[in-house]
């Protein structure tokens, strides 16, 4: 082999290892590959979360706008509220008597 031949190895070896760094380490390459799939399923799980807890919301909203019996409950739990033919017996704990 000649010495041109050789430069042409030797300079064909080094643009095939500086293409195979900047694939490797460049912005979009495959070192930042592995960090964007994770990003992306972090993104995706986030995503079906958000989408269950809309579907939750979406039920909610219905049985408040179509099941009385649903309103009533909630009602009762969250604001105290009582029906008209029922009334609230309160005791007094101090003045409890055993026979």
């Amino acid at each position: 082999m000649n010495k041109r031949h050789r430069f042409v190895i030797s300079l064909s070896s080094l643009v095939l290892v500086a293409l195979l760094f900047f694939i490797v380490f460049s912005e979009r390459g495959l070192a930042d590959l592995s960090w964007l799939r994770k990003e992306r399923n972090a993104l995706l799980e986030q995503n079906a979360g958000v989408a269950a807890e809309n579907e939750a919301i979406s039920i909610e909203i219905d049985r408040l706008k179509n099941d009385p019996d649903y309103i009533e409950q909630i009602a009762r739990r969250e604001l105290g509220m009582i029906g008209r033919e029922e009334m609230i017996v309160k005791s007094r704990s101090g003045d409890r008597r055993d026979p």
